[in-house]
This record gives structure tokens, C-alpha cells and sequence, in this order.
């Protein structure tokens, strides 16, 4: 059975972008990108929504010749979309309209690692339905009070988070590795 990972990159308040502030909110150094790029060889399927897929297929065709974007244009990538009709332009991608909980616990049999990419609803269903093995993010050492957008956790249920790894890089970045549980409640609630 294989497994699969949530990974997300936030603000320290907890946003998954802010307006006007460029991509990784401009503290990408070098230690973190030469972590991407070893992570971004590893044999994933890659799920996402339709909102992610926009964006993340037109980042590869306005960047043909960047390396990370040409390594995930050419790995599996399934699609959870009532919307997006097939065939789907991006190479690699497949379209699937199924519920994605039924569907993910079904891919997870064949034995392929999992991973999400964005897609903030498609990530609350899988882990509110406890198919979330791990659950990985970056946090960037900035907060985005006044212009923060996405944030990662509204609608989430609540969850215990296991750590498994940590991790940082260039003096400021913080990875954080856990696997999570879905509690009832607060712990000690329903003594």
C-alpha cells in the first residue's frame, strides 16, 4: 500500500500566499531550493484540484526550461475536477471525477507514493477522512496579517500531529514532518 503526503509552504500565520509578495515570499535560498530539487526526483503521483492545475500547468508553459516545472510536467498527475474537461493539456495529467476520497484510497493500493500540490479543499477532504499519512510544510519566517491569502487550516478538523522530521534550512526556514490523527475533539473532552 502506498502512502500520502500533504505538503504545503506558509507564512508562520498560517497562509499559503500573500498579495504582492513574489513566490516564497522571496526567501528561497539556496539550501531550501537544492532540498526541492532533490525532492522533486522522487516518484510521486502528484493530486490536484482544478484551481491548482490552472495554475500550476500554465507556470510550466510560461517556464518550459525550468528544471523543477519540466520534473513535474512529466510526472503522473491526477486531476479532481467537476469542471476541467478531458483531455487535459498538461502532459501527464489524467482527469478524474470521481469523489476524491474513495478515489485516493483506491490509488493508494497500487503502491505508488502519493503527494498533494496546493489544492486547499481537496487536502481538508483527505485529511478530515484520516487517508493523510504524512503531513509535511515549509513555514517561511514571515507573517502576512494585512495580506495573506489562502489560509492553510480554516475548515480543517482537529488533528494531533506526530513529528517524524524537522529541518532548516538557510538560517530561517522551517520544515516540519508529522503524521497525523484526527481527533474527536480536544484531547481529554470526552472524560
Amino acid at each position: 500500500m502506498s502512502s500520502l503526503m500533504v505538503d504545503f509552504i506558509i507564512s508562520l500565520d498560517g497562509y499559503g500566499a500573500a498579495e504582492g509578495w513574489p513566490g516564497f515570499w522571496g526567501m528561497e535560498g539556496p539550501e531550501y531550493l537544492a532540498w526541492l530539487e532533490e525532492d522533486s526526483h522522487k516518484e510521486y503521483t502528484t493530486l490536484m484540484g482544478a484551481t491548482t492545475y490552472r495554475l500550476m500547468s500554465g507556470f510550466a508553459a510560461q517556464m518550459p526550461d525550468d528544471p523543477g516545472m519540466a520534473l513535474l510536467a512529466a510526472s503522473p498527475k491526477v486531476v479532481f475536477s467537476s469542471t476541467l474537461e478531458a483531455p487535459l493539456s498538461w502532459t501527464a495529467s489524467e482527469l478524474n471525477r470521481e469523489e476524491p476520497v474513495a478515489a485516493v484510497r483506491e490509488m493508494k493500493r497500487d503502491g505508488r507514493p502519493l503527494r498533494t500540490l496546493g489544492s486547499l479543499t481537496l487536502c481538508r477532504s483527505l485529511i478530515a477522512a484520516g487517508v493523510v499519512d504524512r503531513f509535511r510544510v515549509v513555514v517561511f519566517p514571515v507573517i502576512t496579517g494585512a495580506t495573506g491569502k489562502d489560509r492553510i487550516f480554516d475548515g480543517y478538523p482537529d488533528l494531533a500531529l506526530d513529528m517524524v522530521e524537522h529541518r532548516t534550512f538557510d538560517g530561517g526556514l522551517q520544515l516540519l514532518e508529522y503524521v497525523p490523527r484526527v481527533l474527536d475533539g480536544p484531547p481529554g473532552a470526552g472524560d
